[in-house]
């Protein structure tokens, strides 16, 4: 098998993790998990949602969980190599994130969304895909002209949870659209698990035609029916070197029920067990590439015991096999 030897690997457990749990994640289990996973060696993490915390009370606490991690005490000396993301969907939350970036505390790069799914994106975002490509257009330049990077997502690439079937074509144009009208990177998702191995290949191979720049490519998988670390593979095959997951293979769409109380999230569930959903587990998915000689450039045992801990935190077993299992002995691996 061909694939890269090296890849950068960002944790996005403390946003989108957290965003499916329907319990509040206390401030200080955010920020302690973010100081552990700096400390691991990520240099990319995505940690809270600017966006109103009327529909998502998980990030009522956005400010401070920012604020935490850059008066760590922990990782002071070390955060300046660390990229921080938030999301950002709308105009008040990118204008909240500039706000914050001026005043020294902000992330250093948001992200926008659109799907090609009409439909998925209205849902998203409550604007058409033509309107917000407008307002993208306008407040990409405002927080790079602030200093900050933005980082464009496409999803339903491999299918659209609402409407179904999706043109793959179609991601790859809006991968194109968003660099052009400024963002620094497009993370190309899987929301809903609809992408299979062979179609996960063939869709970043069109990619790599197009654009062939493996830097400006986040790959983004949910294994809601078991395929993730299969399509990790697959997109390794198509030359990708740039991935994302998280501890536990939590998260996925916002939890509609936060702490007893109904919110409204982005609706109703997709499907019948939303704890049957998640993305790509990191844990096996680290360990995975450590055994195939690929260098994460991350500290596996450290994310292990952070992995075990997050079962702490949300106070159930996850998904992830490596924290089950354990590595694959020196002895039986040759490694």
């Amino acid at each position: 098998m061909d694939y890269p030897k090296k890849v950068s690997i960002g944790d996005i457990t403390v946003r989108d993790g957290f965003q499916h749990e329907e319990k509040f994640i206390p401030t200080a289990a955010k920020i302690w998990l973010s100081e552990q996973l700096i400390l691991s060696g990520f240099k990319k993490i995505e940690v809270t949602n600017f966006g109103n915390p009327k529909g998502m009370p998980q990030f009522s606490d956005a400010d401070e969980v920012m604020k935490g991690i850059r008066n760590s005490k922990q990782i002071k000396d070390i955060i300046k190599d660390v990229e921080i993301t938030a999301v950002t969907i709308r105009e008040r939350a990118i204008e909240r994130a500039i706000e914050a970036y001026k005043e020294g505390w902000g992330p250093d790069r948001i992200l926008l969304m659109v799907s090609t799914s009409e439909a998925h994106h209205k849902k998203n975002s409550g604007l058409s895909l033509n309107d917000y490509w407008k307002m993208s257009e306008e407040w990409i330049k405002k927080a790079n002209d602030a200093g900050m990077k933005v980082n464009g997502t496409v999803s339903t690439i491999w299918g659209c949870p609402i409407t179904g079937p999706t043109e793959m074509s179609k991601a790859v144009e809006f991968s194109q659209r968003w660099l052009d009208i400024g963002a620094a990177d497009v993370e190309h998702a899987d929301h809903d698990g609809s992408a299979s191995p062979d179609r996960v290949y063939k869709y970043f191979s069109m990619l790599m035609e197009a654009i062939p720049d493996p830097s400006k490519h986040i790959v983004h998988f949910h294994t809601t029916r078991g395929w993730g670390l299969a399509n990790v593979l697959a997109s390794l095959q198509a030359g990708m070197t740039h991935f994302e997951a998280t501890l536990g293979g939590i998260g996925g769409q916002p939890a509609n029920f936060v702490d007893g109380v109904p919110v409204s999230g982005t609706g109703t569930y997709y499907y019948k067990d939303p704890s049957a959903v998640g993305l790509v587990t990191m844990e096996d998915m680290v360990v995975m590439m450590d055994e195939m000689g690929i260098d994460t450039g991350l500290d596996i045992d450290k994310v292990l015991k952070t992995g075990a801990m997050v079962e702490r935190i949300v106070g159930r077993k996850l998904r992830s096999e490596t924290i089950n299992m354990g590595r694959i002995p020196k002895s039986l691996s040759g490694r």
